[in-house]
């Protein structure tokens, strides 16, 4: 398909730059037997820290991409090698998580985010390292009776990525780079190499590090942790997070692929019954009024990432739709992205499929 095609999509990003949303931006969209269009805008920063032309193969800090890219495809094959299972009580991997309020809470219920914990919280200020983080976490009053409703929680994704570590016998980031290897996915990984620092996209000065992050986590519960978190942490580029995609996309539509059964692609893609929920277990499902836009199909699957980064799949229309950018090197208060992504998503699936062919 000609790249021409997807001029509206590409206006939407040039304006989006144009107007300071943020500095750089890279975008993949595909279907399950390859790329359609891949482009990279804007600037980020050479070795003399000065603008150069954001490269094809730039790095982003992907935030909570991490969470379903990551953190969500290893519970997936655990689930399947029989090490894990949904219904397992939280108890059973962390011993500190006691309380008759939170007893009967499973490692779906984390999945699903309808764990009672709460969303956010700084603990990066007084604590390091999963041996202070976890018993902090785990102390903490739920917000909520257990999977009465659904709270976005990075909280709930850090057990997590602590349950799949003890699960698998190994860290989350060796897994995950196991994972890669069978994927055949490369530029996909936790704690980026000093090498990819002159193509990796920076998110900012930040004020408790004081200092210009580039290839550093900008999550700073994910930088307390060691840059290697079940919530955050993940770095890539917008070819490598497309390749994921692809195997999403096969695997929904029954192609094959390493990463998990069709099966059990469908059950963790699938929304939960969690009242007033969108999510299905890691990823968020397809809303009107969500990131994705208008024109995905109900049974689309997505996530974003507060640095500004999100992944769309609809496999029902063999689509996928990767947008990187790191519109927090600007700010981190602007919410200027939110209005960015479903124009994009939209102006992308009308170049795909043209609202006249349904006429």
């Amino acid at each position: 398909m000609e790249a021409s095609r997807f001029d509206g999509a590409r206006a939407g990003v040039l304006g989006a730059i144009a107007d300071g949303v943020t500095p750089a931006a890279a975008v993949e969209v595909g279907a399950s037997d390859g790329p359609l269009w891949r482009e990279a805008f804007g600037t980020i920063l050479d070795r003399d820290g000065s603008p150069a032309d954001t490269p094809p193969d730039a790095i982003f800090d992907l935030a909570s991409l991490t969470k379903v890219i990551a953190t969500t495809s290893l519970a997936m094959g655990l689930v399947e090698a029989g090490s894990l299972s949904l219904r397992d009580r939280v108890a059973r991997w962390i011993p500190t998580w006691r309380g008759l309020d939170r007893e009967d809470v499973v490692v779906g219920d984390l999945l699903a985010h309808a764990s009672g914990l709460t969303g956010f919280l700084p603990f990066y200020r007084d604590h390091e390292g999963r041996v202070e983080f976890e018993p902090a976490i785990t102390g903490l009053a739920l917000e909520y009776a257990p999977r009465t409703r659904s709270v976005y929680s990075d909280l709930g994704f850090m057990l997590l990525g602590w349950i799949v570590a003890d699960a698998g016998g190994r860290t989350l980031d060796d897994q995950f780079a196991a994972l890669c290897h069978r994927l055949a996915v490369d530029d996909l990984r936790f704690r980026p190499p000093p090498a990819w620092r002159v193509r990796t996209a920076p998110t900012g000065v930040d004020p408790w590090r004081a200092r210009l992050l580039v290839g550093e986590v900008h999550d700073q519960n994910a930088w307390a942790l060691g840059g290697i978190a079940g919530h955050a942490g993940l770095f890539g580029s917008a070819r490598a997070v497309g390749a994921f995609a692809r195997h999403v996309l096969r695997g929904l539509r029954g192609l094959g692929t390493p990463l998990a059964s069709a099966d059990t692609l469908h059950a963790f893609t699938r929304r939960t019954t969690v009242p007033g929920s969108s999510r299905a277990l890691g990823w968020d499902t397809m809303l009107p009024t969500s990131s994705c836009g208008r024109r995905l199909s109900a049974t689309a699957i997505g996530h974003t990432g507060f640095t500004g980064t999100s992944l769309w799949i609809d496999w029902e229309a063999d689509t996928y739709i990767v947008l990187l950018t790191n519109r927090v090197h600007h700010s981190t208060d602007s919410h200027a992205i939110l209005d960015v992504r479903p124009a994009f998503h939209d102006a992308v699936m009308d170049a795909l499929h043209p609202p006249s062919d349904h006429a």
